[in-house]
């Protein structure tokens, strides 16, 4: 075995990662995020999310009612959407960065998501700027856009949160 073949072996062995989103300081207004992987809707996750809401809307619930609707079929509950859009983006760019999340506008869903359709969801960066009262922490605006596996926009949200900027080392700040 050659030296650098058994520094190769050794490489990496005792490291520690841990997985963490981006920090304010790392995320780039127009930078567009792909989550994977996406998320089958399923009529288990329907039924559950809407009764632990104590939504009862019989278009979640009730199969006989929602056939003779404009859909023909139950339709997954928005929020449920809603949340699971957002959820998908936590790994990849807020997971340990988030101070808060600030607010939702602009939620829409224009067109239904069905069970055993598949969520896709993407994150835009529309702005970001340093708080003026909290240093060392910055505002970011996404869009997060929801896909079914057919590529129609079944939810969209527009999110502000409020971001850690990332660690610097002296020689960065300089």
């Amino acid at each position: 075995m050659t030296p650098d073949a058994s520094a190769n072996d050794t490489a990496g062995r005792g490291r520690e990662i841990v997985q963490r989103g981006l920090y304010y300081d790392e995320l780039d207004i127009g930078a567009r995020y792909l989550h994977r992987p996406g998320r089958t809707a399923t009529e288990a996750d329907n039924v559950l999310f809407s009764s632990i809401t104590m939504n009862t809307q019989a278009l979640h619930l009730d199969a006989a009612f929602s056939e003779s609707q404009p859909f023909g079929q139950r339709l997954m509950n928005s929020m449920w959407t809603l949340a699971t859009m957002v959820g998908a983006s936590v790994s990849q760019i807020t997971q340990g960065t988030l101070v808060a999340q600030l607010g939702l506008t602009d939620v829409s869903f224009p067109a239904p998501l069905f069970h055993g359709d598949t969520l896709y969801t993407e994150t835009e960066v529309l702005d970001k700027r340093l708080s003026a009262s909290r240093p060392g922490q910055g505002i970011v605006t996404l869009r997060h856009t929801g896909r079914n596996q057919r590529g129609e926009v079944v939810a969209l949200a527009t999110r502000t949160a409020l971001m850690w900027c990332g660690p610097h080392t002296p020689e960065e700040a300089s």
